[in-house]
């Protein structure tokens, strides 16, 4: 079958919307997936600054959503007419996929960053000619179909608005699961999050739900707004001794921390935050070293990393959209929708910091 996608050819140039081609039908335990809308996540545009890692050319997005077309073999748990949400790859046998673990798959970053399965790998080509590479993420979901395992599709709500659920397999559920997932806060409980993008406010969000007390620290004057909106208390990451103006919302210090932002500074000064025995979270990916202050590591706190919200998302996503439906998580307020051929302004904006969520509609 022949249909449109976002094809990105370079690691400089532009995306292309183009014809592509997906030779052959699902195979076993595959869907067939109409798209009805996609999200951009920094991961997507993480690939131009890959170091020729990711492999191209390529479709991309990984936060698809949409109606399943066609099934392949009987094992499924899907029909034709499901609306599903689309997440990461995870293979289902490793010791961490059976320990309810998928984001720590041993196939995580094969199957999802560097190659995917195996299995009808070169199907995928341009209709100009020439092969694309794998699937990315198990999805290559910037495009009108995606061809993808059952075991990434999660069905949801048909009264639900699809276009715009997508965000909830990756973005959304990342900064919801760490605090629900991986922390499990609850009320009385505090928790700062320091990057207020769209993984810091689902944090927010998912916090202020919990019950909790928050706190968001961000530069830009608008994510601070929208925080607050949201039931954070909001500090400028410029702040004067940030620590001690955390400690004093916080009531002698906060319980738990989430940083999105990478920055060795708010690392530190986010331990600094943190009462005795509590607990900072890292989301985004390191790319150099993270020198620790002394002392910043004393007295019990404990620093990890966490990958995809600790979330298996055929549980999550779920809890998320009864969380939506019930005013609690409010993420449509969040996004902004851009036709598929618009995916370069989309890209632009979400680079500026214009837009919290693009969301592509094929």
């Amino acid at each position: 079958m022949r249909f449109d996608a976002a094809v990105l050819r370079s690691y400089e140039d532009p995306f292309a919307v183009e014809e592509v081609i997906l030779n052959g039908g699902p195979g076993d335990g595959e869907v067939l997936v109409r798209v009805a809308g996609c999200g951009m996540c920094r991961t997507d545009l993480a690939v131009r600054r890959s170091a020729g890692r990711s492999p191209l050319p390529a479709v991309l997005g990984h936060e698809g959503a949409g109606v399943v077309v066609e099934t392949g073999g009987a094992d499924t748990g899907l029909r034709p007419g499901d609306h599903v949400v689309l997440s990461f790859d995870s293979c289902g046998h490793c010791r961490s996929c059976l320990g309810a673990a998928p984001a720590y798959c041993d196939d995580f970053a094969a199957l999802n960053l560097f190659g995917g399965r195996a299995e009808n790998a070169a199907r995928f080509t341009a209709a100009a000619g020439g092969a694309l590479a794998p699937r990315w993420f198990g999805q290559s979901s910037f495009a009108a179909y995606a061809m993808v395992p059952a075991r990434n599709a999660v069905r949801v709500d048909p009264s639900l608005p699809l276009e715009l659920l997508g965000p909830l397999g990756c973005g959304f559920l990342t900064g919801a699961g760490a605090v629900l997932n991986s922390f499990g806060a609850g009320p009385c409980d505090t928790v700062v999050v320091l990057g207020a993008g769209a993984v810091g406010l689902a944090a927010v969000m998912a916090a202020t739900a919990a019950g909790a007390v928050v706190v968001a620290v961000d530069r830009h004057p608008e994510r601070l707004a929208l925080a607050e909106k949201f039931g954070a208390a909001a500090l400028h990451a410029a702040s004067g001794d940030l620590p001690g103006r955390i400690r004093h919302l916080t009531d002698g210090g906060a319980r738990f921390a989430l940083d999105t932002t990478g920055s060795a500074p708010l690392i530190n000064d986010a331990l600094r935050s943190l009462r005795p025995g509590g607990h900072l979270g890292l989301v985004a990916r390191l790319h150099t070293e993270l020198p620790l202050e002394t002392g910043t590591l004393d007295r019990g706190r404990m620093l990890s990393h966490i990958c995809e919200g600790d979330a298996v998302p055929a549980l999550m996503i779920p809890r998320l959209t009864g969380l939506w439906q019930a005013g609690q998580f409010p993420f449509d307020q969040l996004i902004r929708t851009y036709p598929l051929i618009d995916i370069n302004e989309a890209e632009a904006d979400c680079e500026a910091g214009r837009v919290v969520k693009p969301v592509l509609i094929p």
